[in-house]
């Protein structure tokens, strides 16, 4: 009896931790920007990033809209609200408009023929 106990407190513990690792320091490993990318960006576009590495890596890879060649605000304001919509996102619409405000703000760096375009997301 103590065997099984041993072996499924393990696999919870297992469980949790992988787990937290998705939700707390996952971001980088899910296709987010490099750390120096983002500490060179402006503060409040810091912090939006934040957000949007948070809420968005939580049903898909970052790497997903960073590499997306989408340059048009209107196309990111109807994606980021479809995206809100879907149950266990747990974006706001507050939340929604601070993540516009990066990938607003990416979008014009990375756009075509700008000179300061990124490298993308990590794969």
């Amino acid at each position: 009896m103590t065997t099984k106990f041993s072996r499924y407190a393990l696999w919870a513990l297992l469980a949790l931790g992988l787990g937290l690792g998705c939700v707390t320091g996952g971001s980088s490993r899910r296709g987010g920007l490099p750390p120096s990318t983002v500490a060179a960006y402006p503060q409040p576009v810091q912090a939006a990033y934040k957000l949007f590495a948070v809420k968005c890596s939580r049903c898909h890879t970052l790497s997903r809209p960073l590499n997306a060649a989408i340059y048009d605000y209107a196309h990111w304001a109807n994606y980021v609200t479809r995206m809100r919509r879907h149950s266990g996102s747990g974006i706001s619409p507050a939340d929604g408009e601070e993540i516009l405000v990066f990938l607003n703000y990416y979008a014009d760096q990375n756009a075509p023929g700008t000179k300061t375009a990124t490298t993308g997301a990590q794969q």
